[in-house]
């Protein structure tokens, strides 16, 4: 099976002859499409407003109306389909003008079924095509994200079983976690593992917006909607069309944009700002928060009829202090991708180093151990990484008599000093905290006193 026979994918049939839009329907629904026939340029353009399509099957003729007048408004309104001019007055000249005008393929009539599938066979795979290079481009100088989910943790190992579970469901997703966990790589992990594989995946980083731009961004506008509004503009919604929209920091969206949401995910509809017309869109869901959305309920910051829909299935990704058994070979991952851009060939860590990478309490999690490797392939002197070249604390063994603190099991009475108790309680205070004055009232402590304190013990 191809990559566009195993992806969801729609036409729309525009021909004036009903028994037309019948046979073309037939062939393509055979091929796993979803057809939509109309008999007027009318009717396509309603059809347009309502649902988004990859392919469009144009008559040349749609009685006295020509289809190459509506050829470039189905484009403007559309941006990307692939048109199919058909007709039964097929010529050279004809054929070029469509081709000039934006269509991609061109079909004479009588055609046979097997033509008509490959003709939407060929539109298909060349947007699937284009939309993996498009996000090979935008992944391109990242870390291999499959080895954050290569694991020696038996906690870690059962909780992507169950992520594998949720990511054949195609349920609404919540993802939770503390910040830099790899929230952002397990929607793409879920969408890889998922019937919407080949689909869009389109990415909302919801603390990026303002309060006014959030459910233009979601959900389209209408030119004139708001000041700036100059031009029609589609939303994430339906530029996700038929695959995954993944909602970055849901928490953060404003009381229109939760409304609106709320709505899309009980019925699959919505309006772009500025028009009464209702719209549907076959999206997946997945949302990502590191904020404690029932204390925003109880707060009055987030809707609790918009968390019961998003909390279809939750899952937690475990901070990187719960999977100590992952630290080194992540670092050691990290550190063979660094050296290999930084053309710093051999690099490796000495033992005190990979000693400092275990004790270390990680509250930046994934993102910190990347983000200290990269540093010290670049600081490091020689072919040997050394503590001070990843910017974190020795172990406490490597520059005085106290006990190392087990950043998971330390108990209270155990042969650990009052320096290393706070320092390991500090970390894992801020790293659940939304925000560092957060943190502080939690600690009992001000602000500037919290911030000399992660000064002192390496965590800022």
């Amino acid at each position: 099976m191809t990559e566009s026979q195993s992806t969801p994918w729609s036409a729309l049939i525009v021909d004036d002859d009903a028994g037309v839009r019948q046979s073309l329907r037939l062939c393509l629904e055979a091929g796993a499409g979803r057809v939509l026939g109309v008999g007027t340029s009318g009717g396509a353009l309603d059809a347009l407003e309502r649902s988004r399509f990859d392919v469009v099957f144009l008559d040349l003729w749609l009685g006295s109306e020509s289809g190459l007048d509506l050829l470039p408004e189905l484009l403007r309104r559309q941006p990307g389909v692939g048109v199919i001019v058909i007709t039964a007055f097929a010529t050279f000249e004809t054929a070029v003008e469509a081709m000039k005008l934006g269509a991609v393929d061109y079909l004479p009539k009588p055609f046979t079924p097997e033509q008509v599938r490959l003709a939407a066979r060929r539109v298909v795979e060349a947007r699937v095509l284009q939309r993996r290079v498009s996000e090979l481009q935008e992944r391109l100088g990242e870390t291999d994200a499959e080895s954050q989910f290569e694991s020696s943790s038996p906690a870690f190992t059962n909780f992507l079983q169950t992520a594998q579970r949720a990511a054949r469901a195609d349920c609404v997703v919540l993802l939770r976690g503390e910040s830099g966990t790899g929230k952002n790589v397990l929607a793409r992990w879920l969408r890889a593992r998922s019937g919407r594989a080949t689909a869009p995946f389109v990415t909302v980083n919801c603390p990026a917006l303002s309060s006014d731009l959030m459910s233009s961004t979601l959900f389209g506008h209408r030119k004139g909607a708001f000041t700036g509004a100059v031009a029609d503009a589609q939303g994430k919604v339906q530029e996700a069309e038929g695959g995954t929209l993944f909602l970055d920091e849901v928490g953060d969206l404003g009381p229109d944009a939760q409304a609106r949401l709320l709505r899309f995910l009980n019925d699959r509809t919505f309006e772009r700002l500025g028009e009464a017309v209702e719209r549907q869109a076959d999206v997946r869901i997945i949302a990502a928060t590191n904020k404690p959305l029932e204390e925003d309920v109880r707060g009055g910051r987030f809707r609790e009829d918009l968390l019961y829909r998003l909390n279809v299935v939750t899952l937690t990704l475990p901070p990187l202090r719960e999977r100590p058994e992952d630290i080194l070979p992540l670092a050691r991952h990290y550190l063979a991708f660094f050296a290999k851009r930084q053309r710093h060939e051999s690099l490796s860590f000495a033992p005190g180093a990979e000693r400092a990478l275990s004790a270390y309490g990680w509250p930046g999690n994934l993102r910190e151990l990347r983000n200290a490797v990269e540093r010290a392939a670049i600081l490091a002197a020689s072919s040997v990484v050394h503590p001070e070249d990843l910017g974190i604390p020795p172990a406490p063994s490597d520059s005085s008599p106290v006990a190392p603190v087990d950043a998971v099991r330390v108990a209270l009475g155990a042969d650990v000093s009052l320096e290393s108790l706070e320092r390991e309680h500090i970390a894992r205070v801020v790293a659940r905290a939304p925000s560092l004055e957060a943190a502080a009232r939690t600690l009992g402590i001000d602000a500037t006193t919290l911030q000399r304190k992660r000064k002192r013990y390496g965590l800022s």
